[in-house]
């Protein structure tokens, strides 16, 4: 990853902070992107904190345009960012939660690949990993504004991989089931956690798909469910 310029959204969240240390290990130049990240939030040189509101398009582009203004291009997009929901059947979903779903982990992301993609079509062979959900393709009871969510985001990321082939851009999205994370241990307390999925494991997935040997793979739905499958 030396001399590659990635963007990863969500950089210091429960799985972002994993996928971050992966790519800065790797010799990555990293641009960390959320809410509230600080430049504080990790310590290697080649980390760079930049705030930001993915949640319209002004404001994912002005991210993306500092970026490139900074740094040339972006070679790498890995898109973490995403939020759950559930506990409620689709009768009983109301409006405020299903576009909280919606406005989480699918528009985030259209709004970034919009602003990403002109850059990155000038840039050879770049790299778009986006975190979907078990629940995209296997949906349960309770969780409808979730899954719908998220199979959303898996059409989208299949549509960005189809358009965008012809100059060696390669999309591609991950399904984890369960992960280990601090969060889900404190909202699942009597859970099985051996049977989770590491964050590690997902973020040298990442890894993997952003490199060279990663270069065969376009439009691929992989399943990552751990020990629950």
């Amino acid at each position: 990853m030396k001399g590659k310029v990635v963007l990863i959204t969500g950089a210091n969240g429960g799985l972002g902070t994993h996928v971050t240390q992966a790519f800065l290990a790797a010799g990555a130049s990293v641009i960390g992107t959320s809410r509230k990240i600080q430049q504080s939030d990790f310590k290697s040189p080649g980390f760079t904190a930049m705030p930001a509101e993915l949640s319209t398009r002004e404001s994912a582009a002005a991210l993306v345009d500092e970026i490139v203004a900074r740094f040339g291009r972006i070679d790498v997009l890995a898109h973490t960012v995403g939020a759950f929901a559930g506990g409620q059947s689709i009768a009983e979903t109301d409006d405020a939660t299903f576009r909280r779903m919606f406005d989480l982990n699918l528009n985030s992301a259209f709004y970034v690949l919009r602003a990403v993609l002109p850059a990155m079509r000038k840039t050879p062979n770049g790299r778009i990993i986006a975190i979907g959900s078990r629940a995209a393709v296997d949906p349960g009871a309770g969780v409808g504004a979730y899954s719908a969510s998220k199979a959303a985001l898996v059409s989208l990321i299949r549509t960005v991989a189809a358009e965008n082939k012809d100059v060696g851009i390669t999309a591609n999205v991950i399904l984890p089931g369960t992960m280990d994370t601090p969060t889900n241990r404190k909202v699942i307390p009597n859970a099985d956690i051996s049977k989770w999925v590491q964050p590690a494991n997902i973020a040298n997935l990442i890894l993997w798909l952003a490199s060279d040997a990663g270069v065969d793979v376009n439009g691929a739905v992989i399943p990552v469910y751990g020990k629950e499958a």
